[in-house]
C-alpha cells in the first residue's frame, strides 16, 4: 500500500499547472472552496480533448479551476457552468477573464442545480462534470446522462469521498450515496464506466446508449 500511496503522490505532483490555473487554485483555497486536484484537472483536459468537446456542462463552478482545465483540452468549446453561490461565480468570471477566455465561451448560470438542470436540453453536451453537493450526486448524474450525447462522457469528482467509500466501516449518507451510484453504473448497459483514484476519486461514464 505504501508503494501505491507514493505512486498517487507522484502522479499528483507530476502535473505543472499554468500560472492562471495555479492562481485560481490559490484563490479557491483562500475562500474555502476545494478545487479539483492538479492531476484531476489534467485528466479532465484529456477527456475534453479526447471527446473533441464543443459543449461542456459543469455542475459546480467553484472559482473556475476545473473550467479552465477543461477549456485547456477543448480550446474552442463553450462552457456552461451552474452554481448556487453567486459570489463564487463572480470570482470565476474574473478567473476566466484573466485567462483570456472570451466571454462568449463561458455561460455562468446562478441557481440551484436541481432547479436549473431540468431546463437544459437533452443530448446537447459532449462532456458533463459533476462537482457539487454530494448529497444530490445521483440526481446530478441522472441529469448528466440525459444531457450528454451518445459517445459523450459524464465525470464525477470526489467519487471516493475522502477515501471513505473504500472503507466498509463508513456508512454515512454521503458515502452510501456514492456507493449506490458506483453499483448502479457498474450494472448499467447504457454506459462504459471507469473509476480512477486520481485526486479524491474520479468516476468516468461514457454514454453508449439512451
Amino acid at each position: 500500500m505504501a508503494g501505491k500511496e507514493s505512486s498517487w503522490k507522484f502522479a499528483e505532483e507530476f502535473i505543472v499547472e499554468r500560472p492562471e490555473i495555479a492562481l485560481a487554485r490559490q484563490h479557491s483555497v483562500e475562500v474555502g472552496v476545494e478545487p479539483v486536484s492538479p492531476a484531476t484537472g489534467a485528466q479532465l483536459a484529456v477527456l475534453a480533448a479526447a471527446t473533441n468537446a464543443g459543449n461542456i456542462m459543469e455542475i459546480g463552478t467553484g472559482l473556475g479551476v476545473s473550467g479552465l482545465w477543461m477549456l485547456t483540452g477543448a480550446p474552442n468549446a463553450v462552457l456552461t457552468s451552474i452554481d448556487s453561490e453567486i459570489d463564487h461565480q463572480q470570482l470565476a468570471k474574473v478567473t476566466f477573464t484573466a485567462a483570456d477566455i472570451p466571454a462568449n465561451r463561458v455561460r455562468l448560470i446562478a441557481g440551484r442545480a436541481l432547479d436549473v438542470l431540468p431546463r437544459m436540453n437533452e443530448s446537447s453536451y459532449d462532456l458533463v462534470l459533476v462537482d457539487a453537493d454530494p448529497y444530490s450526486v445521483i440526481e446530478y448524474v441522472e441529469h448528466g446522462l440525459r444531457m450528454v450525447r451518445t459517445g459523450g462522457t459524464v465525470v464525477v469528482a470526489h467519487a471516493l469521498w475522502r477515501g471513505r467509500v473504500a472503507d466498509p466501516a463508513q456508512r454515512d449518507d454521503t458515502v452510501t450515496g456514492f456507493r449506490t451510484l458506483l453499483r448502479e453504473v457498474a450494472e448499467s448497459s447504457a454506459v462504459i464506466s471507469a473509476l480512477s483514484p486520481v485526486g479524491d476519486g474520479l468516476l468516468q461514464l461514457t454514454k453508449i446508449a439512451d
